[in-house]
Order: C-alpha cells, then sequence, then structure tokens
C-alpha cells in the first residue's frame, strides 16, 4: 500500500560534526556528514525549508533508553578528558573503539536529538534523512563499536509515542545492528531486518538468531553484489515490511557495505543503496533514513549525498559541476595505508558504476531459509 506523504523531504544536520574527530588513529577522523551538507548545498539540492538543525538531546531523553548511570558517566567524560578504570570496565568509554574526545557527549547527543526530533516532526507523516544518526551497536549501560548512544532505538522510540504504531527496521550497514536487535527481539511491534557481513564484528546476527518479535537476520558473503542484494530486497525485505503493515519504517543506510570501504568485505556499489532507499518509501506513511557506518570518506559523502537526492525525487547528475567537484578534491583521508589517492570518478560524479555478479549458492540458501519463515509467519 502507498502513502501520500504530507511535507516534502527534510534533512537534519549539524556543524557539530564538521571539526569533530575520534581522533588521528580512529576510523571515524574522516569528514562524513559535513560533507554531504556541503555538496548537498553546492548542488542546490537543500533549498530553504528543507535543512533543519539538530537539537542536542537532554540526558532525561536519553534514559529512554539508557540508564541514568551511563548518561551521567557519558557526560563526565566529556567533562573530565579522561575516565577511571572502572568506569572503562562498566560503561567501556575510554577504549579503543569509543575513546575520549572533546564531543564525546555533545556529538552523540545531537545525533540522538536528530533521532527523537524526527520522530516528532513525522507526527503527521513525511520523509526525513538524518545521515548523522545510525548508530546501532550502543547499549542501554554501555558503549561499543564507535556507538556511544544508540540513535535508531531512539528514533524507533519516538515514532512510537508520537503514533507510529509498529515500527520496521532495516538495517543495510556492514556490521549487525545489535543494540538495536536487543532493544526489540522481544517485541512483536518492531520488525527487525539486517542485512550484514557474515563473520565481521560483532559477530552476531546469525540467521537462526530469533525472538519473541519478528527478527530476520541475514549474514551474507564475501563479495556480496548489487544483484545478491536485489534479490533479498524484492523477494524478502519488501515481503516482510509490506506483510508487517507498518505505521513507520527507519532504515539504517550505513555506507561500509560498498566495494570501497576498508571495514568490511563486501562488494556493493552506492546505487544498491539507493535502490533499496527508494523501495522502502512507498510502504509507510512515515520514512525516516539514517546512516551508519562508513569509513572511505569519498564513498560515505557520494552516498549519502545520492540518497538524499533519492529521497527528493532529484535526478543524480552523471558529472557533479566545478564546485560539488572542488567539495570532494579537497577531502583527505590521513593514515590510510597503501592509499594513493582518490580516482577521478570519485571526484566528477555521485554514482558508483553497478556491480552485478551471479546470486551465492550461500545467498540462495539463506534466502531460502529466510522465505520460508515469511510464508509462515504471515
Amino acid at each position: 500500500m502507498a502513502f501520500d506523504a504530507p511535507a516534502g523531504p527534510r534533512f537534519i544536520g549539524s556543524e557539530i560534526y564538521r571539526n569533530s574527530s575520534y581522533g588521528p588513529a580512529h576510523p571515524l577522523r574522516i569528514p562524513r556528514v559535513s560533507t554531504v551538507i556541503d555538496l548537498a548545498r553546492a548542488l542546490g539540492w537543500l533549498p530553504p525549508g528543507t535543512y533543519i538543525n539538530s537539537p542536542r538531546a537532554r540526558p532525561a531523553a536519553l534514559t529512554a533508553f539508557h540508564t541514568p548511570d551511563y548518561v551521567a558517566a557519558l557526560r563526565q567524560a566529556e567533562v573530565d578528558q579522561q575516565v577511571s578504570a572502572a568506569v572503562r570496565a562498566r560503561h567501556h568509554l575510554g577504549t579503543a573503539a569509543n575513546p575520549v574526545f572533546p564531543e564525546m557527549f555533545r556529538r552523540p547527543a545531537t545525533s540522538a536529538g536528530a533521532a527523537i526530533l524526527a520522530g516528532e516532526l513525522l507526527a503527521g507523516g513525511g520523509v526525513i534523512h538524518a545521515p548523522g544518526a545510525g548508530t546501532h551497536h550502543a547499549f542501554p549501560d554501555r558503549a561499543s563499536g564507535f556507538c556511544y548512544l544508540n540513535d535508531p532505538v531512539l528514533a524507533i522510540l519516538s515514532l512510537r509515542a508520537h503514533g507510529a504504531g509498529r515500527v520496521a527496521y532495516v538495517d543495510i550497514d556492514a556490521h549487525h545492528g545489535d543494540g538495536v536487535e536487543a532493544a526489540f527481539a522481544d517485541d512483536p511491534e518492531v520488525l527487525v531486518i539486517s542485512i550484514h557481513e557474515e563473520n565481521r564484528w560483532p559477530r552476531t546476527g546469525r540467521i537462526e538468531d530469533r525472538g519473541i518479535g519478528q527478527v530476520f537476520n541475514i549474514p551474507v558473503p564475501r563479495g556480496f553484489n548489487d544483484t545478491e542484494m536485489a534479490a533479498l530486497r524484492d523477494d524478502l525485505v519488501l515481503p516482510a515490511v509490506a506483510a508487517f503493515r507498518p505505521g513507520a519504517i527507519v532504515l539504517q543506510c550505513g555506507a561500509d557495505a560498498v566495494l570501497e570501504d576498508p571495514q568490511s568485505r563486501l562488494a556493493l556499489s552506492n546505487r544498491a543503496h539507493w535502490a533499496m532507499v527508494a523501495a522502502l518509501r512507498p510502504l509507510a506513511p512515515r520514512y525516516l533514513v539514517l546512516g551508519g557506518g562508513g569509513y572511505n570518506p569519498w564513498s560515505v559523502a557520494r552516498l549519502w549525498t545520492g540518497v538524499w537526492a533519492t529521497l527528493s525525487g532529484i535526478e543524480i547528475p552523471d558529472h557533479l559541476p566545478p564546485e560539488a567537484q572542488g567539495l570532494l578534491g579537497a577531502l583527505r583521508w590521513e593514515g590510510q595505508k597503501r592509499f594513493t589517492g582518490p580516482p577521478e570518478a570519485w571526484l566528477a560524479t555521485l554514482r558508483d558504476p553497478p556491480r552485478p555478479g551471479p546470486v551465492s549458492d550461500d545467498v540462495r540458501i539463506r534466502l531460502a531459509s529466510l522465505a520460508a519463515r515469511l510464508a509462515m509467519w504471515v
């Protein structure tokens, strides 16, 4: 069933991402959201009224999912710029994955603020892109996997608090969204679907894992290609979401499953992500597309800018104008081993070349197994 949105798509962003980094050796040392904002503006894709500055979530709002002790510890770690051994052991703050850095509370609280605000703004329906959100690994009492707060969970809770009813959560990040699954595995009002690389950290999300609610984990093999993604999308994801009849859809659109990303071994193009974005849109009156992983600055910027174009109904040009090319040309990827500079295509266009291929036996077997489960469920 298709739904008519009452307003055009809106983009929630913030300047906090522009000069904030997890540190010079961390995978999230790269610019991401700021480049998406700059590219969209350079292309004329953020007209007045579409861009919303994200608020910072208040501590009380964060306790809708996170414990008060954890929120307090995260705030104090930012003030002190250090943590005790006890805090590190209990809350996993000050680790290599989740280091202490100057904005370690303000930055994730801003992402969480975008997620919570999106739930409010979508009360009457519509479409929102919040690329700064998507941190799907955090747990109520601890940070995990570069994620200090779990803004997908907070988004789902906000959507439900503002009348969405059932929510379908689809996650196409290369890494399994373990924190979101743990939050809703036993909730029949939330459908959780995750397509992620098999045996990739956090090494959860097995195909047989399920809860009392509806959980579909789809671990995929290395080299997973556009053809295989299309098969999973059309034969499993879309039928499952349609059968669930959600009042809202949240898509975690991590950019780390593309071929050029250093943190996975999947082989998708950004076209596969855009096709998923477009295909899910008609299936609920409220649609929220988040960011997530993504550790190649050019891949992330091009993919999420293309997400915004897809949501806005904008034709993506074959060649970028000089200002947009200049923005991409100014990006740097310091500390990336054996990287000699971006190829011309990363500067000249948003589109990756399509990456089709055979559907492997592994993918066919998993699709058949999950399709059989879906047939019994519906």
